[in-house]
């Protein structure tokens, strides 16, 4: 038994090879590679979310942080599930583009809102690979870079604005302007930089605002890979982050799949 295999015992085998190919867990070993389903079934979404996490590996003599790039979906019937997974050199759209043809090849389409942050990668990636699709900055991200050059004593203030403001594109002009009259210009132009990619998510159901406005659903597997990574400090290969995360993962998508939906789909 691998040890991926170990975290679902009790899951049909068919279950198992579905989850382990969807993960892109192609390099555990031989065997297991000739194991995998060929292809996906078609798969169409809506909504696509992708980010990143980083690990330190050695390489060599060295030691080099190590990309974990991961794709998940909410599905038709409003359960998410996380599509694919790659250990890359970094967050460059070219890695990104890989993965994402990957999925296309095994039968992904139908993608119209790609949410994630602002790394350039994935905003290149996204425009080349989905054609038509729009592009969704992660309020959540666009909250801390914005307040990322803001003083400490203002912080909390601005924070408070910034969440009024995430449903209103006037009021988060608004806070532009009045940040850069504070002297706050990096702040201003971090609003003013994205004031087309935060309300993309507004052309979607109401019911779904809330959710698809950010990446939060990815944040329990990144918490979960950090506390689990945390004790072992460096890995000795790529190979071995990968391991690990397509556990946490199968782990994790196994619960969302036969758990509660998500979203309800059927909404206007």
């Amino acid at each position: 038994m691998t040890i991926a295999e170990s975290y679902i015992q009790g899951v049909s085998t068919r279950k198992m090879e579905e989850l382990v190919k969807n993960f892109g867990l192609n390099r555990l070993s031989a065997s297991e590679v000739s194991r995998l389903c060929k292809i996906l079934d078609e798969v169409k979404i809506r909504y696509l979310l992708v980010d990143a996490t980083y690990f330190k590996v050695r390489c060599g003599a060295q030691y080099k942080n190590r990309a974990l790039l991961v794709v998940v979906r909410i599905r038709e019937d409003g359960l998410r599930e996380i599509l694919g997974a790659s250990i890359t050199e970094s967050e460059d759209s070219g890695y990104w583009m890989t993965l994402f043809r990957s999925l296309k090849d095994r039968g992904l389409e139908g993608v119209e809102l790609v949410i994630s942050d602002a790394h350039k990668g994935i905003q290149k990636a996204v425009e080349s690979s989905f054609v038509g699709a729009s592009w969704q900055y992660c309020h959540v991200h666009h909250s801390r870079a914005v307040l990322e050059s803001i003083p400490n004593k203002d912080k909390q203030e601005i924070a408070d604005k910034l969440k009024e403001a995430s449903y209103d594109e006037m009021k988060m002009q608004e806070l532009a302007k009045e940040l850069r009259d504070r002297g706050y210009d990096p702040a201003a132009e971090t609003i003013d930089r994205f004031r087309f990619d935060l309300w993309n998510y507004k052309a979607y159901p109401k019911a779904h605002w809330k959710r698809i406005r950010t990446t939060n659903i990815i944040e329990r597997i990144n918490k979960e890979l950090k506390r689990r990574s945390r004790p072992v400090g460096a890995f000795p290969s790529d190979q071995s982050p990968m391991r690990l995360a397509g556990c946490i993962m199968i782990n994790i998508n196994e619960e969302w799949v036969t758990g509660k939906k998500y979203l309800t789909m059927d909404v206007e």
